[in-house]
């Protein structure tokens, strides 16, 4: 169910901003208003994420194999990484270079009637995608007990992705409505091309924010302390077992964790029959308090022979 909801948003994002990016190139060309033209580019970089967007999903879906034992989890940390450049170097370079270019020469805006319905069109398709997201991060956030911004930063790197762009498109929007407005109003053109570079400026800082996010997943994040903490706490009270030594985990995929937990038995746990038993145990209390928890080790390491060799 939530893997088929976001391939469902994701495709409602990508749809809306292919036909948004059409009507905002025919625009901008038409009424030459450099902001226009800003937004035009944000939303064809869009468009290119959500085909990343959906490549990561149905990719870091292929079982686990002998060389991935672990799956493909982290493909979606990938494309999600691809879609951030993507933000960076087709948007943002874009709208900041055209808005340069359109205040060391400024051009009068030729048609500022077809500029208002497609802002005002494209407001509310992004606006939609947008409300789609959201919906989806507070529900998600509402399962886990969580608020809606910590489940921001764990969600679904798609889902998220979708979040990040299509507020930044709502704004950019506001900002290029400003800037046309205040140029047509004041007959100083230079308002079109500033709105231009704050539109490129707001992409900077979302690609910036999805890239750190995604780069810190490929490099290898370990859950939330408060998660580790609630996993050290089930594990340490499992009766057999004296303390945990040292827990370990790597988050795969949102909902994919690997977990390695150095234990000290309690004396009574010492045959091999009885240390299976208790590893069966605390697996399925684990799972079943952590469903995110895929992979679960644990190494019996006495404290102090952890200790010496440390």
């Amino acid at each position: 169910m939530p893997d088929k909801e976001s391939d469902a948003t994701v495709l409602l994002a990508g749809t809306a901003n292919l036909a948004i990016a059409i009507a905002k190139i025919v625009a901008g060309l038409l009424s030459g208003s450099t902001a226009l033209l800003a937004e035009a580019a944000h939303s064809v970089a869009d468009t290119l994420n959500q085909a990343f967007l959906l490549t990561a999903l149905h990719r870091s879906r292929k079982p686990a194999d002998a060389r991935h034992p672990f799956g493909y989890g982290m493909e979606r940390y990938f494309w999600s990484l691809l879609a951030a450049v993507s933000i960076l170097v087709l948007g943002a370079g874009f709208s900041i270079t055209e808005g340069v270019r359109s205040i060391l020469d400024p051009q009068p805006i030729a048609a500022p009637q077809v500029i208002y319905p497609v802002l005002a069109i494209s407001f509310l398709f992004e606006g939609s995608s947008w409300l789609r997201a959201i919906v989806q991060l507070r529900r998600e956030a509402r399962e886990a007990g969580i608020s809606i911004r910590k489940q921001l930063r764990l969600a679904e790197p798609a889902v998220k992705t979708v979040a990040f762009e299509d507020s930044a498109a709502l704004i950019g929007l506001l900002i290029a409505a400003v800037g046309v407005t205040m140029a047509v109003v004041t007959g100083e053109h230079i308002w079109d091309g500033a709105a231009s570079i704050a539109i490129g400026v707001l992409l900077m800082v979302v690609a910036f924010t999805l890239g750190r996010d995604n780069k810190a997943m490929l490099i290898g994040r370990a859950l939330p302390a408060e998660t580790r903490r609630g996993l050290r706490e089930l594990i340490g009270g499992t009766p057999g077992i004296d303390a945990v030594v040292e827990l370990l985990t790597l988050q795969l995929a949102p909902d994919q964790v690997l977990v390695v937990a150095t234990v000290d038995l309690d004396d009574s746990e010492t045959t091999g029959a009885a240390v299976e038993q208790l590893a069966e145990q605390i697996d399925r209390d684990v799972r079943e308090a952590f469903p995110m928890v895929r992979h679960l080790y644990l190494d019996p390491t006495p404290a102090d022979v952890r200790q010496r060799s440390s």
